[in-house]
Order: C-alpha cells, then structure tokens, then sequence
C-alpha cells in the first residue's frame, strides 16, 4: 500500500494507520481502483470447467466434472446474496459444452466477467499449489491480474500455497480456449484452478463435499471485493476494497509468460556435524525474470530426485525470494553423495546446479567398532561377552585387509627407510674400528722409534 508521505508523529499519523489497517487488512498490499467500468449493472458468469464426456482429471479417485460443479453452485449462491449483481452458470448439470458455446452463452446474457472453475493435476504429480490464469493482451490482462491477486491474496491466508497470476501465449493468441473464446467477444475471462487434486499437500483442502463448497464462497468473496459490492443480507461491505496495480495498455510484469529456465544454480558445502549425518549446504540461484517457486535434489548424482518443496520465502504474487538459502541434509554415515540441486521458476522451468560430492563419513558406532579389542579378564565373561569380542575382532580384521593400497606402499617406504639406517650403522661401526686399528698401529710404531 503507498502513502502520502510527509505526516507528522503523533494522532494524525496513528489515525491514518489505522484506517489503512480497516481499509486494507494485512496480506494485501493493493492501492489501485478496479480497471473494468461495468456501469451501473453488473452481470457474472459462472463457468464450471468440462462436464458431460469432457470429464476433466480423474487423479486419486477424484472427477474433475463434478468437483467443479459442486463448487460453482456454492459460488453461484453466495455471489446471488449481494446487492446488484446478476449471477448465471454456463452448465447446472452434467452437460457437454463447448468452449465456444460457453463464451456465447456469457455474451448471451450481458456478461461483464466470465469465471471458469477448476481443479488441477500435474503428468508426473509432482506440482502444488493455486494459480489464476488470465489473457495476454492488454486491458483484459489487466481486467483478469486484479482480480487473480485478490483471490489468491485470500488463498495464501487460507494456507494454499501460491503458484501465481500468470499468462500463457499460444499460436491463436492466448493458449486457453475459454480466455480466447470470450476475448474474442469482448468478455474478460479468468481460469480459476483451486489447488492439484494429485498431490498430498494440496489433497487436504478439496478430498471433501465442503471443502468444495468453501472454494465456492472464498470465490464469490474475492468477485465481491474486486467488484466493490455489498450485501445486505450477508453484513458486507466491500465498497472501499483497494486492488493491485496494473494497466490497461500494458500487461502486468508479474503476469507475463517467461519462457527462459532460472539464469543462475549453485550449491556449496558449509559443514558437517561431528556425528557426520547431516551436510548443511548453500543453495545460490538465481531467475531474473520471474520468481524462484520450488527447489528439488537428487544425492546420487540425477538419476533420482526428491519431492518439489517450496523455495524458502518465496512470494508469487510480489515476485520476491532470497536468492541464497541453506539446505539441511541428512547423510547417512558411510555413504556420501553425490549431490545435485534444481531450481524451478513460476512456469516450472528447471536450472540444475553443479556437482556436489559429499564424501563419507564415519559414525559413532562405526569408530569403536575400530578400536583396538582388549584382552578378556577373568571377571568379564560368559558367552556374550566372547561373541562381542570375537565380532570386534573379525570387523578389525576385515578392515585390515581391506587397507588401500596406498598404506601398503607406506609400510614398504619405512621398512625400506628402516634398512638403509642400519647400513649407515653398520658402516659407522666399520669405520669407528678401522680408525681404531690405524690409532694403535701408529702407537706402537713411535714406541719402536724410541727405543
């Protein structure tokens, strides 16, 4: 939210904060006035994705169709309870429709806005998370981004992760036929995808009849907000609501496709603790035209990874995250790795790090199974005292034998070293004794001159 500066401490500028505080709740940042004029009518369409033969996804056991069904009807009923609002669905059953019959039906009875409702599932199950998709031309990009942020503002406060307001160019113009479809008509239209049915930490919000329904409400809540309504018969009054900038001759920067994978990946060992079964590891990376989304890794070199996780801090809908974080790792001692990093943008383009290797380490258990056995007391004794140490002593042996061969070729270089010393001594000797005879042949012969 930006503020006139040049206020003075004191009431004024408390009075000020807190009616930002009322008008603008925390999460929302948003300073703009809605772009689309309706006039003095307003009429939504409502539009539960596929139906009829077009059944949608069908991951864990769930049917697209059908869940998008649930789920309009709920929003059709709680937008009806605002003031001055027509509300239609293009489908009340398990109808077949085209995406173009859609668009005219919406255009049939006045559209101003056409929502289309729907749920998610990713080819490898790997993705989570919401995301709003809206067209790639100005003013409907702008129409369709103020609207996607202010859902997915209430979104992230539910606890869904946010994968982002986002467009997607195809060779007609826009890739989604329902954004293409009403465009072509003059209506805005926005793709609303809750959350992906087919993985565990989006499954919880939509494995139930109610928890469709609350999508359905948190929907007409955010059409209410964006479109300044009010409601009566529910107590709301969403006059005042503030949205996110954008601009009618331009698309939104946030928005905007980027095709192009993270510029930068790299990854660097800080430590390891003394037990050596955790590496902390500098994850650095970097994308320069969207945001960073998740991070991956793979210990044996990518042939397998891990589950995506969110990158640390990351904001979808600012476009900010920290471009360095630290990677705990637990290491199994004895084990290594060979340690890879992914780092995927907004439109889950990957960029792999280098190379990490992690070398092994030994643990505890591991270090005093190598220390030297002690000779059995007297008092120690029984069976199971005999079988640990005999144990011991075999794991002794076993890692003797298996020394490299580098420490072989040291105990050759001493026994060597060992050999050329006693030479030298054996040469002193000789010639400590020689010195001697030559000492005393010499006295002897001053002794004889004498005489």
């Amino acid at each position: 939210m930006r503020m006139k500066t040049g206020f003075r401490k004191g009431a004024g500028f408390f009075a000020v904060m807190m009616l930002a505080a009322i008008l603008f709740p925390a999460g929302h940042a948003f300073a703009a006035e809605r772009l689309l004029d309706t006039g003095d009518k307003l009429v939504v369409v409502i539009d539960p994705g596929h139906g009829g033969d077009n059944l949608g996804t069908q991951e864990n056991g769930h049917l697209e169709k059908a869940m998008t069904l649930t789920t309009a009807q709920a929003m059709y009923d709680r937008l009806s309870l605002y003031d001055g609002v027509e509300v239609y669905m293009t489908r009340t059953g398990d109808e077949s429709l085209s995406l173009k019959e859609r668009a005219e039906f919406a255009e049939s009875v006045g559209a101003d806005f056409l929502f289309s409702v729907h749920y998610n599932a990713s080819e490898n199950h790997e993705l989570f998370g919401s995301e709003v998709w809206v067209s790639v031309s100005p003013p409907f990009n702008g129409y369709g981004y103020q609207f996607g942020r202010e859902l997915l503002e209430d979104f992230k406060e539910y606890g869904l992760f946010i994968r982002g307001v986002k467009s997607r160019l195809g060779d007609q113009g826009n890739y989604y036929g329902i954004i293409r479809e009403a465009e072509a008509l003059k209506i805005p239209a926005v793709i609303i995808e809750h959350c992906h049915v087919d993985e565990a930490r989006d499954e919880g919000y939509c494995d139930s009849q109610e928890d469709l329904k609350t999508f359905g409400r948190m929907d007409a809540d955010a059409v209410a907000k964006y479109f300044g309504l009010k409601s009566s018969a529910l107590g709301i009054d969403a006059s005042g609501a503030q949205l996110a900038e954008a601009d009618l001759s331009s698309v939104a920067p946030l928005s905007d496709r980027d095709s192009t994978a993270p510029e930068i990946c790299q990854i660097s060992q800080e430590e390891t603790d003394g037990e050596g079964s955790r590496s902390a590891v500098t994850v650095t990376a970097a994308d320069y035209d969207t945001c960073l989304l998740y991070y991956s890794y793979s210990l044996d070199g990518g042939s397998t990874y891990s589950q995506r996780e969110p990158w640390p801090e990351c904001d979808a809908l600012t476009g900010k995250y920290p471009d360095t974080f630290t990677l705990n790792l637990d290491i199994p001692a004895g084990t290594g790795a060979e340690l890879i990093v992914r780092a995927y943008n907004k439109y889950d383009l990957y960029t792999e790090s280098n190379v990490l290797t992690i070398t092994p380490q030994e643990d505890e258990q591991a270090l005093e199974a190598m220390a030297p056995v002690e000779p059995e007391s007297a008092e120690s004794g029984g069976p199971e005292d005999s079988s640990v140490k005999i144990l011991e002593l075999e794991r002794l042996s076993e890692r003797e034998q298996q020394q490299p061969e580098e420490s072989n070729e040291q105990a050759v270089s001493v026994r060597f070293r060992d050999f050329l010393l006693v030479c030298l001594a054996l040469a002193v000797f000789l010639f400590l004794i020689l010195l001697t005879s030559q000492v005393i042949t010499a006295v002897r012969g001053k002794k004889r001159r004498r005489r």
